[in-house]
């Protein structure tokens, strides 16, 4: 890493309406709602000066600022996250901007700087983001539409995300390694402010993966392995598993 002066920012953009948990934000976690822990492990990250959460629900920011978190208000017209945490980013200005999604309250602050590395040296990647490996008989994660997976180049740029199995395997007997995708990015201001201006891609929506559309439009994405894995909430039965592990008990 480079002694490059960067001002680094975890955005993280949180709405109220949930379509699979309602009001998955405040859901409760040992006294505190999911939200707020969300934002608790984003602080103990070394590289970023600041924590941010963008929202356009009054009551997320309610509770949000009797922690002492800093919380931007944003509009209710953001398509995407990344389209909220832009509109974040234009109002309180830095060079690199983490898009932590707030249903994440398990992170681990050694990813969130793994993402954040390479926009300390001296050539800085567009985007970068994290990806975990799948054991190629794990058939339930790689047939899972829910998980996204990746394909990279030998540099390790992302080729393509997709929610079918990639590469496909025409010969069973492979090897090949599969990679999940780890919905963390960061993004220099620059490529964020393009990216949140260009209308939804062909792809994207073809996937409902909002990384595709930098891929369309000729951005790349440094894709960087980690070993360390933290399961986010999205269902009720997630929100259950997390439950276990903050009081814990060990999942089954």
């Amino acid at each position: 890493m480079s002694n490059r002066r960067v001002k680094a920012v975890i955005l993280i953009p949180a709405r109220l309406d949930s379509s699979r948990l309602e009001k998955k934000m405040l859901a409760d976690l040992q006294g505190e709602p999911l939200i707020v822990r969300t934002w608790r492990q984003a602080l103990k990250s070394r590289l970023a000066e600041r924590v941010v959460v963008a929202t356009d629900s009054l009551e997320i920011a309610s509770v949000l600022e009797e922690c002492g978190a800093e919380v931007v208000m944003t509009s209710k017209d953001a398509h995407c996250g990344t389209e909220r945490i832009a509109e974040a980013a234009r109002l309180i200005g830095g060079d690199v901007f983490l898009n932590l999604q707030g249903d994440e309250p398990l992170i681990s602050p050694e990813n969130i700087d793994l993402a954040l590395e390479p926009f300390f040296s001296t050539h800085p990647p567009d985007c970068s983001t994290l990806v975990f490996p799948v054991q190629p008989d794990d058939h339930a994660q790689i047939e899972d539409p829910h998980i996204v997976k990746v394909v990279m180049d030998t540099n390790g740029f992302a080729l393509y995300f997709s929610r079918f199995p990639i590469p496909f395997r025409r010969n069973r007997n492979s090897t090949t390694m599969f990679y999940r995708h780890i919905g963390i990015y960061a993004f220099s201001a620059e490529v964020l402010a393009k990216f949140a201006a260009l209308p939804p891609s062909m792809l994207e929506e073809a996937e409902s993966l909002e990384q595709l559309r930098l891929l369309e439009n000729g951005f790349r994405i440094q894709c960087i392995k980690t070993l360390i894995d933290n399961p986010g909430v999205n269902t009720i039965e997630d929100l259950e598993l997390v439950r276990r592990i903050i009081s814990g008990v060990s999942p089954d």
